[in-house]
């Protein structure tokens, strides 16, 4: 009965973790919204991550490249939103 129990809990762990990467968090900001709003702790998260990662390797690269990606054009974004706002007569 325990091992079905704990296998629901890292189930629901993989659930939520799923949630996360559809809002392309990190494992840091991952581990702190399921700590803050499910109770969960960092470690379990971490852990539960980590085997997800060593099963999806390929989703896990594919995931990472294409959060640097939204990362480096979000910068990108501020610098131009930036520099038009410095750029303008009344700034």
């Amino acid at each position: 009965m325990a091992a079905d129990s704990s296998a629901s809990y890292i189930r629901m762990v993989q659930h939520l973790i799923e949630k996360c990467l559809l809002f392309h968090m990190t494992l840091e900001e991952c581990e702190e919204a399921l700590s803050k709003h499910a109770n969960i702790k960092p470690v379990i998260t971490s852990t539960v991550w980590k085997e997800l990662e060593k099963e999806n390797k390929s989703f896990f690269e594919a995931y990472s490249q294409e959060r640097e990606e939204r990362r480096s054009k979000e910068e990108i974004r501020q610098m131009f939103s930036h520099s038009t706002l410095q750029d303008s007569p009344h700034a």
